[in-house]
């Protein structure tokens, strides 16, 4: 079924309806399949029923588990990543930055979620073009990630690949505007 959507829709769809009849629509099963059936409208471009079903998951979510519950907070920013690939940048900044820092509160600022959760803002932060402090948030997150799951480890290699892309960027920016302050 891979890259099957339409087919995986109907299964996760199905699996929804099955666990609201028999579990109830607060369930935590129900809620997970809820938001497998919002990642499957994500991976088709269909945003506004991603959007739909994980603005209900995460109200759910946040009544029945708590605001704070690692539950809650990956459906928060399951919807600030459909925020992101909107380009609603205000939007998914304000989600990412409660997401981020209850996760450092919680669970700590090296667990593997935080450290996802500083990689996202980051990059929220180089689309709103808030160069400096994308660049400060990428380079702790990834000598966290160097620290906590090793250089060789992908998400690792994700965020120190971005980061040399963005120093590259970073400083052709830089001197294009010194170049134009200059003339």
């Amino acid at each position: 079924m891979l890259g099957n959507y339409s087919r995986a829709e109907v299964i996760v769809q199905q699996a929804v309806t099955i666990r609201t009849e028999i579990l109830g629509q607060e369930h935590p099963d129900t809620l997970t399949s809820m938001a497998n059936l919002a990642s499957t409208y994500r991976k088709q471009g269909r945003w506004k029923e991603a959007e739909e079903l994980q603005a209900k998951d995460l109200e759910i979510c946040a009544r029945v588990l708590g605001e704070e519950h690692p539950d809650t907070l990956t459906s928060m920013a399951n919807l600030a990543s459909t925020y992101r690939n909107q380009g609603r940048w205000k939007e998914a900044e304000e989600l990412e930055v409660r997401v981020m820092e209850t996760r450092k509160t919680v669970l700590g600022e090296d667990h593997p979620d935080t450290l996802t959760s500083m990689h996202n803002l980051a990059f929220t932060w180089k689309d709103l073009e808030q160069w400096e402090d994308a660049m400060q948030l990428l380079q702790d997150c990834v000598r966290r990630r160097e620290n906590v799951l090793g250089v060789d480890h992908p998400e690792t290699k994700s965020s120190a690949s971005a980061l040399s892309d963005w120093e590259l960027d970073f400083g052709e920016t830089s001197r294009e505007v010194s170049y134009a302050l200059r003339h």
